[in-house]
């Protein structure tokens, strides 16, 4: 259900907005949206996993908060961090 270490790194060399990145929202939306779409797959053959579906709800509901962080500071990050990440909104 977890990244693994080289998944993460990719990542945040992919999402990393200058060298040495790591706490940027970009790289934390993008690790966020690694480990949701991994718990779900996880739920599409664990249908009465209770407790890792609140750890889901959570992590869907920091990566909102982080999403709308980036909205506010600049228009521009938002518009480009949900079309690289193919999310809706």
């Amino acid at each position: 259900m977890s990244i693994t270490a080289e998944r993460k790194a990719e990542l945040i060399k992919e999402y990393a907005t200058k060298d040495g990145d790591t706490g940027s929202p970009e790289v934390q939306i993008a690790i966020l949206t690694e480990r949701i779409t991994n718990l779900t797959e996880h739920f599409k053959g664990h249908k009465k996993d209770n407790h890792s579906r609140r750890g889901l709800l959570k992590l869907v509901s920091q990566r909102r908060r982080l999403l709308d962080y980036v909205r506010g500071v600049k228009e521009e990050r938002y518009q480009d961090i949900i079309k690289r990440l193919g999310l809706r909104r």
